[in-house]
């Protein structure tokens, strides 16, 4: 008898981890289903203009740009340089992936094991892109904190206790991590180690963390501004900045890794913060129906890039086929003249 292999139970465990995640969404999605209905998904579509999906292109553009500058920085600071040009079709592919793939990772995935092959370690591209995503969502979760601490929300009374949770958190990481690096046993305090490298000088260098901070500040007032866009088209007719902490909120819920291709927590989120606002569940939903479409449609210019991508490599394949063809020897046998 064989014995089973040991990455097996590992293996069974992600993928019943991944299931669950897609789950939660698909849960969250059909609850909002069976009490708003169809309709609430169905009829935003109907109302969506031309403008709206050009102001979601034109948002996007620099704020690719942006995310794109902020993976090459964390390359940068760990030990490689990324080429803007690569970083920038990268992000637009890894988007369209994000957009239309469950789970909402797996286009960040892709960027990371390509960036990985080009510089030869698979490692490293993943620790960049990992840390890369990690610094904008740290940044956004604080501005979004500071927000809701100071301005009126659904969850304004119990922000303080989100902010001494969050320092509590953080203070008890920062403490484990010190301590398995100094007496941890080997294995261990080599990835305590790791991790301390990888923020020391990928996120926290001199030449880093500067533009890291700007660049996810000026993403997330991208994605804001994109969030007031679909909800004026879904029927909003209030000033930015009463909608601003409902968006903060409703963003925050797009970086949980339980959607369906970007869908479900987002919904969720969103129909629970407009009902207690007083704004109805409905207008919730239907902007982020609206936000949706724009993210989608803002993201082709990846999927055109992934279909060059296949095109060029297609034809190269081809063309390797046909050389392979044409150095192959003649065989003996098909030039000896036959007898009868």
């Amino acid at each position: 008898m064989h014995a089973p292999a040991a990455g097996r139970p590992s293996r069974r465990r992600s993928r019943a981890w991944a299931w669950g995640r897609l789950a939660v969404g698909a849960v969250i999605l059909a609850v909002l289903v069976w009490r708003l209905g169809a309709g609430a998904f169905l009829e935003p579509l109907t109302r969506i203009d031309a403008a709206t999906l050009v102001a979601g292109v034109l948002i996007a553009l620099p704020t690719t740009v942006l995310s794109a500058w902020r993976w090459r920085l964390v390359s940068r600071g760990l030990g490689t340089d990324l080429p803007m040009r690569f970083a920038i079709g990268a992000y637009y592919r890894s988007q369209f992936l994000n957009t239309v793939l469950p789970g909402g990772v797996l286009g960040d995935v892709d960027r990371a094991v390509r960036r990985g092959r080009d510089v030869g370690d698979v490692g490293h591209g993943l620790r960049a892109v990992v840390w890369e995503r990690t610094a904008g969502q740290v940044v956004q979760l604080a501005v979004t904190v500071l927000v809701l601490l100071v301005m009126p929300s659904p969850v304004h009374e119990a922000m303080p206790f989100v902010v001494v949770a969050a320092l509590v958190v953080v203070g008890v990481l920062v403490l484990v991590l010190r301590t398995v690096r100094v007496s941890g046993t080997a294995g261990p305090a080599r990835v305590a180690r790791a991790v301390a490298g990888d923020v020391r000088e990928g996120l926290l260098g001199r030449g880093v963390w500067p533009g890291v901070l700007l660049s996810s500040m000026l993403v997330m007032a991208g994605y804001t501004a994109g969030y007031y866009v679909a909800v004026r088209n879904a029927g909003y007719h209030g000033s930015a900045v009463s909608m601003l902490p409902l968006a903060m909120l409703v963003l925050a819920a797009m970086s949980v890794p339980a959607s369906i291709a970007g869908w479900g927590p987002r919904e969720g989120v969103a129909a629970w913060v407009f009902a207690v606002a007083g704004l109805g569940a409905e207008l919730g939903v239907a902007t982020t129906v609206v936000y949706g479409a724009m993210v989608f449609v803002a993201s082709l210019p990846g999927g055109v890039l992934l279909l060059l991508d296949l095109l060029r490599r297609g034809h190269s394949e081809a063309a390797t086929l046909r050389e392979r063809r044409e150095l192959e020897p003649v065989s003996v046998e098909a030039d000896r003249p036959r007898t009868w």
